[in-house]
């Protein structure tokens, strides 16, 4: 097992890549860089490999598939993931591990949106995606995370192997920072320093696509997690609507006697119908989630003596 496993996730990052590892070196010498290629069909690999960094492949495409794969492979008791982008700085690095290392915290999220991110970042709707997503997380979810989207982060050996990937994209950030929350994790910030790309460096984050991804994966692990929450927001809706038609039958009825609008009285009482069932499946299925957090505390207990026997 490795004290500290640096994990970069990378695709064409020829420009960068070597940069990125030597100044991982230099910041973490004790620490082992693992390079690991999506398809790249550039010199990424052979760069990375000349800088020092042990390489590996992922052929499935998406940024949540190299991280499957890193997560899976890898043992060790702190794990610091970077991109390959070289737009972090490295001088936070140390604080990052000691989180892990010295605080017992479980994901230390490198937080950029306090610090240069929106005066580096030239393209303005990533700002504002990331604005929108750290509000949204942390009201839904009633959480202090600074930075939804980073790619900056360290993680504990109990989160990497209790952590079920199921995003493939660069939703991924939002998936992990939701199943910290969720199952209460110790989670911290640290401000980083953020640089934009280099001149010639692309990125290969699609605003729109991935932006509408990301904010789905947003919603589903909220119903997912919170279903009561979910379903019952859901049934007021319901019901507010179906009062919103049937209150002019009704007044009508009390008015005259006569119910002049059978059809619209009639769907509104199935539209209530439907809010109550929503109310009722949301039940159920928070003490299936209620389950679900019970089941994380034993997996997580058996993870840490299967981390202790490993460090022996």
């Amino acid at each position: 097992m490795d004290k500290i496993a640096v994990l970069i996730p990378c695709y064409n990052e020829e420009q960068t890549i070597a940069k990125v590892v030597h100044d991982v070196k230099n910041a973490l010498p004790e620490a082992v860089v693992y390079v690991y290629d999506n398809n790249s069909t550039d010199r990424t690999v052979e760069l990375a490999k000349a800088a020092g960094a042990e390489i590996r492949y992922e052929y499935k495409q998406g940024k949540g598939n190299v991280i499957r794969r890193m997560f899976r492979e890898i043992d060790a008791q702190c794990y610091l993931m970077i991109d390959g982008d070289d737009t972090y700085p490295l001088d936070c690095a140390r604080e990052l591990v000691d989180k892990v290392l010295l605080h017992n915290a479980d994901m230390v999220v490198g937080d950029r949106l306090s610090s240069t991110y929106f005066t580096e970042n030239k393209r303005p709707f990533h700002n504002f995606g990331n604005s929108l997503m750290r509000t949204g997380i942390n009201s839904l979810f009633h959480s202090d995370i600074k930075d939804i989207m980073t790619g900056y982060r360290a993680f504990s050996y109990e989160f990497v192997k209790t952590f079920p990937v199921f995003s493939t994209g660069f939703e991924i950030e939002t998936e992990m920072t939701i199943h910290a929350v969720n199952y209460g994790m110790q989670v911290e910030n640290v401000v980083v320093e953020y640089r934009d790309r280099p001149a010639g460096s692309v990125s290969k984050l699609n605003t729109y696509s991935d932006g509408m991804r990301v904010i789905h994966k947003m919603l589903q692990l909220y119903k997912n997690y919170k279903p009561l929450r979910f379903f019952g927001a859901l049934c007021l809706l319901l019901v507010l609507v179906a009062l919103c038609f049937m209150i002019p039958v009704l007044a009508e009825y009390l008015r005259t006697g006569l119910v002049p609008r059978f059809p619209t009285l009639i769907a509104s009482g199935f539209v209530v119908l439907a809010g109550i069932q929503s109310f009722f499946a949301g039940m159920i299925l928070d003490v299936l989630a209620a389950k679900d957090r019970r089941d994380f505390e034993y997996r997580l207990a058996k993870i840490s003596v299967e981390k202790r026997s490993k460090m022996n």
